[in-house]
């Protein structure tokens, strides 16, 4: 079965960096678009980053742009996720999601877009 399989959460001071990675197995991974969401407690689930089948077309909410980069290693079936500058207002639980639309179009930022889910790494970043 598709299995999708965060790490890199933590916790790090205001103005830190973390990396995040999602191992996934069980699909054919350069078939499918990747996309970072995160979700704090009572809050909504948030698209937070996108990057395509190939890796070129990368897209990211305003919140994290110049600050987040996505990439992916389609040899290693590994997305990664670059935070630096990382803010407190940024401690959520961080989900990769695979979408069956090997591109990030129209609405890759909402989480009925994707088709498969991690469990989530959780990052928090204190004051």
């Amino acid at each position: 079965q598709v299995q999708l399989v965060e790490s890199g959460g933590g916790l790090v001071q205001a103005g830190g960096s973390l990396r995040l990675s999602c191992t996934a197995s069980g699909l054919t991974f350069d078939n499918y678009r990747m996309v970072w969401f995160r979700q704090a407690p009572g809050k909504e689930r948030e698209g937070v980053s996108c990057i395509d089948w190939s890796g070129v077309a990368t897209y990211y909410a305003d919140s994290v742009k110049g600050r987040f980069t996505i990439s992916r290693d389609n040899a290693k079936n590994t997305l990664y996720l670059q935070m630096n500058n990382l803010k407190p207002e940024e401690s959520a639980m961080y989900y990769c999601a695979a979408g069956a639309s090997g591109y990030c179009s129209g609405s890759w930022w909402s989480p009925v877009a994707s088709n498969y889910w991690g469990q989530g790494t959780q990052v928090t970043v204190s004051s």
